[in-house]
């Protein structure tokens, strides 16, 4: 198999719609996904704004509203995977409007296969990449307009779990722990900031925790996130 060619792009920097495409958001929109459908969500709506995220959760009673930042009124949920654990979760709908995360996803809603990842779900990602034969992957660094290193190091590893599953995740992790975003959500988790719990950034941070993908598809006028089982290997 020739080795996978990767590129690397911020959200302002997608011209055009690449084939294949892996969002990244280690920190948190993705770490949060991937616990909820760890704690039995059936399936997460990317909101492309905070009105679209409550006029659909006024339309579906029982579907969860996730933003991030603050708790705001009409919003169940903060983009926490602390927080998250609150929530009874098995069959629900979440729709999820984020920052960086939601917006990078809908920036690459056409592409053939659409992956949304963090850390949790790097070897699940990185396995279903090999099994669709993918020789050229544009990983979408969310953060800090494609700079944020603990997105670019998850990218990364991803990248390098698909050629080799001998991949050590540590460098990688640590790269993330040492991250500006890292410090300043651990900053606030001190300081008492809503939206924020001290746990976050550890439950973000782990590797390959969780068996499944994250595949985004159009379900109708909708962009949907699923987890999909990846391959063994």
């Amino acid at each position: 198999m020739c080795r996978m060619r990767s590129r690397f792009l911020g959200i302002p920097e997608v011209t055009r719609t690449p084939a294949v495409a892996v969002v990244i958001d280690v920190l948190r929109a993705f770490s949060v996904a991937a616990w909820a459908f760890a704690g039995g969500a059936e399936k997460i709506v990317l909101a492309s704004s905070e009105d679209e995220a409550l006029e659909l959760t006024a339309r579906h009673p029982g579907w969860l509203a996730l933003k991030d930042g603050a708790p705001a009124p009409g919003f169940d949920a903060f983009n926490s995977p602390a927080a998250l654990a609150r929530h009874d979760l098995p069959g629900r709908t979440i729709v999820q409007k984020t920052t960086s995360g939601t917006v990078g996803a809908l920036a690459v809603a056409d592409a053939r296969l659409l992956l949304c990842a963090s850390f949790l779900v790097a070897g699940a990602t990185a396995r279903l990449l090999r099994e669709h034969g993918a020789q050229e992957v544009t990983f979408v660094v969310t953060g800090e307009e494609g700079r944020a290193e603990e997105d670019r190091a998850c990218a990364e590893y991803i990248g390098r779990r698909v050629d080799s599953a001998e991949v050590d995740a540590a460098p990688y992790l640590r790269r993330a722990r040492d991250s500006r975003w890292a410090a300043e959500l651990a900053q606030g988790a001190r300081r008492g900031l809503p939206g924020i719990h001290p746990d976050d950034v550890r439950l973000c941070l782990e590797a390959d925790r969780f068996p499944f993908a994250m595949v985004a598809r159009r379900e109708g006028a909708l962009m949907a996130l699923r987890p999909v089982p990846a391959p063994p290997g």
